[in-house]
């Protein structure tokens, strides 16, 4: 009777661990085109599952009328906003690709009257007006950063498409839809790769990286859509021109997490210039309000579910924006902060116990507390 050597079962291991890679690799690159929809749609379905249990409950048990309704809230609440923010840049590109040129031979106008004319600070709001009017300061940022053209351009580039929105959009749809019908299934299965890779620990990260991935696109799109919200209300209050587009892309502004005052702030500076005292104060007032909103609200939803630095979720928005379109705005803050949650919670629980010291050694030893 012949006995196989320790080595033998060694390389067969590993042949066949190498094999799997391979055919997972190709099996990635096969659903490569669905990949970005299959991702959104796992992100907003885990997201809106204990929403899903909770309708389930009071529609008499059917899981397809509460399949309905969570897809109704997602398409409300996740797509929509999207979709017509990004629809809404792409029909007026030209326009604003144009404005973008005409800032280029802006120039300051002359100090108006009442900010001459205020008691105390009028002398020296006349100098430093007079300063900044001679320095040419759009000339000035011109030529040290890039064209507003330029970025104009590689957002449109980088949004895609009407009909490629459109079929990225109803495909995570279907998908989510999907994933919520066989929801429980897909959980067994995802607690179940966790247990055969580390044990109850792996469980505790794949629940970990759930709680991270709701946390994320929580507040990625809450904080978007109430900044959207206000400001919005602020910029048709003060009968801002092109109130519309510019919401639009404040929406999209709050996506990428640059914050709302990327957008506001010149148009505040703008309505100052323009003779608009009592509109530019309301504005601002409006713009301290959203710039709030953006630095306190954010951070608690993330803290509520999952401890993650922001600056994650910055360079996940631009990042997945750069990789992914329009959809990398979730896909990559998501990828980020779950890696970033795995690997924490695997040097945690990899870590080795700190001996005990002398002291601790000798009342241990001598049982008094």
């Amino acid at each position: 009777m012949s006995v196989t050597p320790p080595s033998s079962h060694l390389t067969r291991a590993v042949l066949g661990a190498m094999m799997t890679c391979v055919m997972i690799l190709f099996s990635l690159w096969v659903i490569r085109p669905f990949l970005p929809a299959t991702i959104w749609a796992m992100t907003i379905g885990i997201t809106t599952w204990p929403l899903l249990l909770s309708l389930q409950k009071i529609l008499w048990g059917s899981r397809p009328l509460a399949i309905a309704v969570t897809t109704l809230f997602a398409l409300m609440v996740f797509v929509l906003p999207f979709f017509l923010a990004a629809l809404t840049v792409i029909q007026y590109s030209s326009t604003l690709i144009a404005f973008a040129h005409s800032t280029a031979s802006f120039r300051i106008p002359p100090e108006p009257a009442w900010l001459t004319n205020m008691p105390y600070i009028g002398p020296y709001t006349h100098s430093a007006w007079h300063r900044i009017e001679n320095t040419r300061l759009p000339q000035l940022l011109t030529g040290h950063l890039p064209g507003t053209n330029e970025i104009l351009r590689w957002l449109l580039n980088n949004l895609g498409g009407f009909s490629m929105l459109t079929i990225q959009f109803l495909l995570m749809l279907v998908i989510m839809a999907f994933m919520h019908a066989k929801g429980e299934k897909i959980t067994q299965v995802m607690l179940g790769l966790g247990y055969s890779l580390a044990g109850i620990k792996g469980q505790n990260m794949m629940l970990q990286a759930g709680h991270t991935i709701r946390g994320v696109a929580i507040a990625v799109t809450i904080t978007a859509l109430a900044e959207t919200a206000v400001a919005g209300a602020g910029l048709i209050a003060t009968d801002v021109p092109g109130a519309t587009v510019l919401t639009a892309i404040t929406f999209m502004v709050c996506l990428l997490q640059a914050g709302p005052g990327l957008t506001l702030i010149p148009i505040v500076i703008w309505m100052f210039i323009a003779g608009n005292p009592l509109k530019a104060t309301i504005l601002m007032a409006i713009t301290i309000v959203t710039i709030a909103i953006d630095n306190l609200l954010r951070p608690y939803l993330i803290r509520k579910q999952a401890s993650i630095p922001l600056i994650l979720i910055m360079v996940g928005v631009m990042g997945g924006l750069a990789g992914f379109g329009l959809i990398g705005i979730f896909i990559g803050p998501v990828i980020l902060s779950v890696t970033y949650t795995l690997i924490k919670s695997w040097l945690e629980t990899s870590a080795p116990v700190t001996p005990a010291s002398d002291d601790t050694h000798n009342t241990m030893e001598s049982g008094s507390p």
